[in-house]
C-alpha cells in the first residue's frame, strides 16, 4: 500500500461543557518532525498526545493544532489580570518608543505563558476523554487522506514504470540497425590495422572480445525489466514502502545509464533519455510517499 505524507484531518467532540476541534497537516519529510499547539491547560498531555499522533503517522512534517470552546459559563482557562495588566503597562511605552504598533499588544500580552492559566477544576477525567476522541477522530481522518492521495501517486509510478518498458522495447526496434552499425565499424578498423603485420595478435583478440561484450547490453535491460516488475509488486504490499521502492528506483536508474553508455547509437540513446525522464518523475513522487 502506497501513502502519500501529505494529508490533512480534522476531528470534532462536542458535549455540554465544551466543543473540541483537532486538524492535523502533514507534507514529506524524511523523519517524523511534529509542531504541537495545544491549551495551556492541556501541556501536561503533551507528550500522550505525540504518542497518539506518531504510532499512526510515522513520517512527514506534521503540524497539529487542538483548540477548545467553552460552552456558557464553563470554561477551563482564566486569564490572570494583574499580570496581563503589567505586561501591557511595561510593553504599551516600550512600543511607541520604537515607534512600533499597538494594535494587538493586547494578543501579544494574552500569549505570554501564565497570561492565561489553568483553573482551579483543571482536567477532568470526561474532558480528557473528549479531547482524545477528537484527536483519534483526525488522526483517523488524514490516514485517510493519505491513503486516498496514496492510490492517486500509485496511477502515476504505475504509468511510469509502463513507459519505461515500453520505451525499453522501442530499442530493440532499433537493435538491427545497431548491429549493422557495428559490424562495418569494426570491419573498417580491422581492414585498417591488418594492412600493418606489426600488431600483437592475441592482444587484438582480446581487446576485440572486450569490445564486443561492452556492446552488449542484453543483461541490462533483463534487470531493468526486473527491476520494474519488482517495483510494481513492491506497490502492492500492505505495509509503507517509500523507502524499498526509493532502493529500487535508483537500481532503475544504474541499468538505464548503463544502458545509454553502452548504446552507441543515436536512436537508442534518444530513448534512453525519454526513459530517464521517466524514473526522475517517478523519483520526484516517491518523495512524498510514506
Amino acid at each position: 500500500m502506497v501513502k502519500s505524507m501529505t494529508g490533512y484531518g480534522r476531528g470534532e467532540s462536542s458535549s455540554d461543557r465544551m466543543h473540541v476541534k483537532a486538524e492535523l497537516r502533514s507534507l514529506n519529510s524524511k523523519f517524523f518532525d511534529l509542531n504541537v499547539r495545544i491549551p495551556v491547560l492541556f501541556r501536561e498531555r503533551e507528550l500522550i498526545i505525540r504518542n497518539l499522533i506518531s504510532e499512526k503517522l510515522e513520517r512527514g512534517k506534521v503540524d497539529f493544532t487542538l483548540s477548545i470552546e467553552y460552552k456558557g459559563g464553563n470554561k477551563l482557562s482564566s486569564i490572570n489580570t494583574d499580570l496581563a495588566k503589567a505586561y501591557f503597562a511595561e510593553l504599551k511605552p516600550l512600543a511607541e518608543s520604537l515607534q512600533q504598533p499597538t494594535d494587538n499588544l493586547l494578543n501579544t500580552v494574552l500569549r505570554i505563558p501564565e497570561v492565561i492559566a489553568p483553573s482551579n477544576d483543571a482536567v477532568s477525567e470526561a474532558d480528557w476523554r473528549q479531547v482524545n476522541e477528537a484527536i483519534e477522530k483526525a488522526v483517523i481522518a488524514i490516514d485517510q487522506f493519505r491513503i486516498s492521495e496514496g492510490e492517486t501517486l500509485s496511477k502515476v509510478f504505475e504509468s511510469g514504470v509502463k513507459n519505461i518498458l515500453q520505451l525499453l522495447a522501442e530499442t530493440e526496434t532499433l537493435e538491427g540497425e545497431r548491429l549493422e552499425n557495428q559490424k562495418s565499424k569494426i570491419k573498417k578498423q580491422l581492414n585498417e590495422l591488418l594492412t600493418d603485420d606489426s600488431y600483437d595478435k592475441n592482444r587484438f583478440e582480446q581487446e576485440l572480445i572486450y569490445y564486443i561484450e561492452r556492446m552488449d547490453f542484453s543483461e541490462e535491460k533483463v534487470r531493468l525489466r526486473s527491476h520494474c516488475d519488482f517495483f510494481i509488486q513492491t506497490l502492492l504490499l500492505k505495509e509503507n514502502s517509500g523507502r524499498k521502492l526509493n532502493f529500487i528506483s535508483q537500481e532503475m536508474g544504474r541499468e538505464i545509464n548503463t544502458l545509454g553508455s553502452k548504446a552507441n547509437h543515436a536512436g537508442i540513446q534518444k530513448i534512453v533519455v525519454g526513459m530517464k525522464d521517466e524514473l526522475e518523475k517517478i523519483k520526484e513522487q516517491l518523495l512524498n510517499i510514506l
